[in-house]
């Protein structure tokens, strides 16, 4: 909801945010590696410790990610410089501003820590912070780097790698036909276009198909990609517009939100967030069966399921809460400049992504008022904390229990 380069100072950014930035997948990191020794430990008395946790997800993890990534990326065209903004001459005569700054080092952990917020206003749409393909194609890679990656090392942990792969499994067998289906909307261009001679077809001239807000260097499969992976793994950049994307490719980002940012998800926090589902899952399914719920050898009871259903219910009621709320109130209302099914889809994106800790945008609303700043934050706070409070809880009672033979 705010101008990077017009709000904050360098030392805003750098000291602020991206310290921010590394705590924040750090607690999401912590919070997984308490739920899967929950899931491993027998008889424990303890899930580990939290401070330890993090302190390794940052040193272990994210800094020598970070490190590299940012060398990367500054070799590739990523400003990463202290110096005052320019002020250009355009050939009209006119002075331009050019924002400078120690982006690349920001960029690194903003991928990587599935953070998502950008230097600048248009996020990984500007050229000092996505230059080129390549660099399209290494951030989007950091987009999904971690959370992939939780899945195997869940694996590992449990003493079983088939669930780590299980669960890798079911994250892409839903977000690779959600890409394909936003790839495909957005290559078909605008129908109300069709009628005006407007050539949307791909050629060796153009890429065809709804170009508004979208980078040529990057064109629509880049942007549809970036902007599957960016709402799959709770990152929240973007490198094109979403509020311009078509009414379809459109739902694609908001589908992947409202699974609940499970879908990869962001940095620990998407695989707990799966594993909560898993949970329910296994229990639903003992039931049906006749036989006794359990998981990794750890019965699946009451306790467990209420405090499954706590992690599951919060971020749908927030959106519902939210969004009426929002469109019931004056100042809600006020912001909404694109009337009709799109405002209302705008305010229903807003309230979705910070619900469920993503971070764009259908752009039209303008959400950098009192109003909405306060609104989408209280939904950014308890769809952070009602979640992990009952995760942790979650996991102190299963590692508390007896491991059970496996039932036929």
């Amino acid at each position: 909801a705010y101008a990077g380069e017009t709000t904050m100072s360098y030392f805003s950014q750098m000291v602020g945010l991206t310290v921010q930035n590394f705590v924040t997948p750090a607690v999401g990191l912590a919070v997984m590696v308490a739920l899967i020794r929950g899931l491993s430990r027998k008889e424990a008395r303890g899930i580990g410790t939290f401070w330890a946790d993090m302190i390794r997800a940052v040193l272990y993890i994210l800094l020598p990610l970070s490190l590299v990534l940012a060398v990367v990326l500054g070799a590739q065209g990523v400003i990463q410089t202290f110096g005052a903004y320019v002020t250009a001459h355009t050939l009209q005569g006119a002075s331009q501003t050019i924002a400078l700054g120690p982006v690349a080092s920001q960029e690194a952990i903003k991928m990587l820590g599935t953070n998502g917020g950008g230097f600048f206003n248009v996020n990984s749409a500007h050229p000092f912070e996505n230059p080129s393909p390549l660099t399209n194609f290494v951030e989007v890679l950091a987009i999904l780097l971690i959370p992939a990656a939780s899945c195997y090392t869940f694996g590992v942990m449990v003493g079983d790698r088939r669930q780590g792969w299980a669960i890798y499994a079911a994250m892409t067998v839903i977000f690779v036909p959600l890409l394909l289906f936003c790839v495909v909307m957005e290559q078909s261009g605008n129908p109300h276009l069709a009628g005006l001679h407007i050539d949307q077809f791909a050629s060796h001239l153009q890429a065809g198909g709804n170009m508004e807000g979208k980078e040529t260097r990057f064109g629509i499969v880049n942007s549809a990609l970036w902007a599957s992976a960016t709402t799959a793994a709770s990152n929240g950049s973007v490198n094109a517009m979403h509020d311009s994307f078509t009414p379809l490719g459109g739902l694609v980002p908001l589908i992947l939100m409202k699974f609940g940012e499970v879908i990869y998800g962001g940095a620990g926090s998407g695989l707990y967030g799966m594993l909560i589902f898993v949970i329910i899952a296994v229990f639903i399914s003992g039931l049906m069966v006749g036989r006794t719920p359990e998981y990794l050898g750890k019965k699946i009871q009451g306790f467990e399921i209420k405090m499954a259903s706590i992690g599951t219910l919060v971020p749908g009621i927030l959106v519902l809460v939210g969004t009426a709320v929002a469109l019931m109130m004056k100042d809600g209302q006020a912001e909404i400049f694109n009337p009709g099914a799109q405002g209302f889809s705008e305010v229903l994106y807003a309230v979705t992504s910070a619900s469920n800790n993503n971070g764009s945008a259908f752009a039209g609303l303008s959400a950098n008022t009192p109003f909405y700043n306060t609104l989408l934050g209280v939904c950014m706070l308890a769809g952070r904390f009602f979640i992990i409070v009952p995760v942790l809880a979650m996991a102190g009672s299963l590692a508390a229990k007896k491991t059970v033979p496996t039932s036929a």
